[in-house]
């Protein structure tokens, strides 16, 4: 099985920081207007008008709290360093099989 940790990472960043775009620019305006939903949200409430404060879903809060570390371990692999596992022999008698390593990129 080939699994490329660096295509899901990437797969990742975009969709997160897509629905937490998405969340900024157009959802969380209106949530912040407190557009009624219902006839019963229309009527007016006797007392201090205190609007509570408009709940973010936790899809959008687990994408803007993932997003940026998606971003940072994309970037670290992708430019600075990535680690890899010496599969066989042939670096011999420096490297053994399954040592673990850190390869500069930079």
């Amino acid at each position: 099985m080939n699994f490329d940790f660096s295509a899901l990472l990437l797969l990742l960043s975009v969709i997160s920081g897509l629905i937490w775009a998405v969340d900024a620019w157009f959802l969380a305006p209106r949530r912040a207007a407190g557009t009624p939903q219902t006839a019963e949200d229309k009527e007016p409430v006797e007392g201090p008008a205190v609007a509570p404060a408009p709940q973010e879903p936790l899809l959008v809060e687990y994408a803007r709290s993932f997003f940026p570390i998606f971003l940072i371990v994309l970037i670290l692999r992708a430019f600075i360093v990535e680690p890899f596992r010496i599969p066989s022999a042939s670096m011999m008698p420096t490297l053994l099989i399954g040592d673990f390593i850190l390869v500069n990129k930079y």
